[in-house]
């Protein structure tokens, strides 16, 4: 009886190098697609992505149809993210870059290439930085990626005045900014946070075409007004008449742990304090409760 066979490997470094000069090559390339909102032309061979992901085998079909195939577009993915997606297709590899992993990111997840979304989240993690995170926040947020989205809240956690003051935070969706509202442990006072949450709510605002009031309802009542000293719930009080932000029984509720001189038992109730709450004179009551 033979013995079974041995498989044995050649060098891999040439094959990677061959394989990874045909991406984008239009040698022997028998489909094109139309990238991004530039409208790149980008080469590639359908046999190759439709063996390595299920999500081209679907889009491409099973076999091209008569004479030159008609390009495929796909204007949601910018041009350098996906020929990142095409490197990793073709040789198992990827160089990632800091101010695109999150395109090619958002790429591995709906084209469904796990092992590339690891990458993709290991390397997030190794760069992640106040510019970075509220962005990556977001994704995480949308596609459900629960470690990523614990580990950009608890960076934010860490530098939140930082971080509020960022063009990503203004553009965060209403579900990812909830868990930050909603967190003990940031370390921002809450006279900021409630001028963040205005700034975010305006820039909202105007993207979407509606009051700021409207806007904010999702997420202001996580804001805890109790915290503030009567002075500064006067002062948030005029500038609401004047821009409507925070709905008014909140602000009476606020009102209410001041003339009552008593907090709420309720954990969830909007009296305590987070980590970067400057202390002021009345918070010293606030862990009372109702009587």
């Amino acid at each position: 009886m033979e013995a079974p066979g041995l498989a044995v490997h050649g060098e891999t470094a040439p094959f990677s190098t061959a394989l990874r000069s045909l991406v984008n090559n239009p040698l022997y390339s028998d489909v094109c697609f139309v990238v991004g909102q530039e409208q790149q032309e980008v080469f590639a061979h359908r046999c190759l992505l439709a063996c390595r992901c299920n999500f081209f085998q679907r889009l491409l079909g099973p076999k091209p149809g008569p004479g030159v195939p008609s390009p495929v577009v796909l204007s949601t993915i910018p041009a350098e993210a996906f020929l990142a997606v095409l490197e990793f297709l073709y040789t198992n590899s990827v160089k990632l870059y800091r101010h695109s992993v999150l395109e090619v990111l958002t790429a591995a997840v709906e084209y469904g290439l796990e092992e590339l979304r690891e990458l993709c989240l290991e390397f997030v993690v190794q760069v992640l930085d106040v510019d970075l995170v509220c962005e990556a926040l977001q994704v995480a947020v949308t596609f459900g990626l629960g470690p990523l989205q614990e580990r950009c809240i608890g960076f934010i956690e860490a530098h939140s005045q930082e971080a509020l003051r960022t063009r990503g935070f203004l553009e965060l969706s209403a579900p990812a900014l909830l868990p930050l509202l909603r967190s003990d442990e940031l370390c921002v006072d809450e006279a900021e946070l409630v001028v963040a949450a205005r700034n975010w709510a305006r820039v909202g605002a105007a993207v979407l075409e509606r009051s700021v009031a409207e806007v904010a309802a999702p997420v202001v009542r996580e804001l805890r007004l109790a915290l503030l000293a009567p002075p500064e719930l006067s002062a948030l009080e005029e500038q609401n008449r004047q821009e409507p932000l925070i709905p008014v029984e909140q602000i009476v509720e606020a009102w209410k742990c001041h003339a009552l001189r008593r907090g709420y038992a309720a954990r969830s109730a909007p009296c305590r304090r987070r980590k970067g709450t400057v202390p002021r004179e009345h918070h010293r009551y606030l862990d009372l409760p109702f009587k």
